[in-house]
């Protein structure tokens, strides 16, 4: 009941400046309609120009495999700190009028669940797809939509995070771009190496850009949630130990330094102006999609990854997932249409149909079954 005061507050406070209406029926998604006999699925998602495409491409799949129901996509675009695709759902799911199934990829699980905005799938399930999901899904996967014991988000890809590099600028720093750091400790003294200024002493190029505390906390063997008792644990001393490393890589080239350097980069970018394609960081840690968007727009850059390297005494082989999961709201009209689409897209329904929706994107299976499909193993 607090969360739930807390959201509504959160909501008047937001309504009374202004800054986002609740959306009416007369606004519902409900124009172009290209089956105008089927009955309506809204879905809302995040993603916007390439990746609005490949999305596109799943809705017209899905529509064109059944006769029943027809999806009607939304683009709600979720651009750097600003969460308003968040916004619209909760004024939605709060006003009555929520989409019937929505993507996200941000940590709203907890909060949203809490206030009774989101259906369990446990309750959309049958016995024997509640089976196959809780055999067949990796441990990540269904940990990634859980909570309190109960399924409140299907993902339909997993993000892993590793090292990108550019060999040549290893070679201009004589270094040796076959043998990359294995401690973290190694990392920060070749980043420093690699770090270019101007005489005046802007930084023209940054040697490593890490990623955030949640990403870098697992190598010092931390995190910040504990599973069996239900608390956060942010003040362990992994955690801090993490924390302070980011502060003094941060301080080393100077706050003002790099906050000037970064205004000056397109670091939003999912595209041809990813900084790192640009050449302006040696180093940096990223997700698997990058991949297929260096292969689209910068087909000819030499590029390497590897594992982020722990420190000494740290975690070898830990890190960071997330992935994209699709949530449906308790107040939805149409839940057994989005459950339907969910279990398209996710591959429970049909693994090697899904495998190909995969490989669309750049993104990581949630099974076996999509991972061994001959579409996937063909993209690799």
């Amino acid at each position: 009941m607090a969360a739930a005061r807390r959201v509504m507050a959160a909501l008047a406070a937001l309504l009374y400046a202004g800054l986002l209406l609740a959306p009416t029926r007369s606004t519902r998604e409900v124009s172009a309609r290209k089956y105008p006999d089927r009955r309506p699925v809204r879905f809302w998602h995040m993603w916007s120009a390439e990746w609005k495409d490949v999305v596109d491409q799943i809705v017209e799949r899905y529509n064109r495999s059944q006769t029943r129901w027809e999806l009607i996509a939304l683009s709600v675009p979720s651009t750097g700190e600003v969460q308003l695709s968040d916004t619209k759902f909760l004024l939605g799911a709060v006003g009555g009028d929520p989409p019937d199934v929505m993507a996200q990829w941000n940590p709203v699980i907890p909060t949203w669940a809490d206030s009774g905005l989101l259906m369990p799938f446990e309750e959309l399930m049958s016995p024997e797809e509640k089976a196959v999901f809780n055999r067949e899904a990796y441990p990540i996967v269904r940990k990634i939509g859980s909570y309190k014991g109960r399924t409140y988000g299907i993902p339909t890809a997993i993000n892993a995070f590793a090292i990108y590099y550019l060999p040549r600028h290893f070679q201009e720093a004589g270094l040796d771009p076959d043998h990359f750091p294995t401690t973290l400790e190694e990392l920060t003294d070749v980043a420093a190496r690699l770090t270019r200024r101007e005489p005046s002493g802007s930084l023209t190029r940054l040697g490593f850009l890490p990623h955030d505390w949640a990403h870098t906390a697992p190598l010092f063997g931390g995190g910040f949630y504990d599973y069996a008792t239900g608390r956060l644990t942010l003040d362990r001393p992994e955690n801090l130990r993490a924390l302070e490393w980011l502060v003094f890589l941060r301080r080393r080239v100077g706050f003002d330094d790099f906050i000037r350097f970064q205004a000056g980069l397109n670091t939003q970018s999912f595209g041809g102006g990813w900084p790192f394609i640009g050449e302006a960081y040696s180093i940096c840690v990223d997700g698997q999609w990058r991949v297929e968007q260096i292969a689209r727009y910068a087909p000819r850059l030499e590029y390497r990854t590897a594992p982020v390297p722990p420190p000494k005494g740290g975690v070898a082989g830990a890190g960071y997932s997330n992935g994209n999961f699709m949530v449906i709201p308790r107040a939805a009209a149409e839940k057994q249409g989005a459950w339907d689409f969910v279990k398209f897209w996710s591959g429970i329904a049909d693994p090697e149909r899904a495998a190909e929706f995969y490989t669309w994107g750049g993104w990581l299976p949630i099974t076996d079954r999509i991972a061994r499909a001959p579409a996937f193993r063909t993209y690799l």
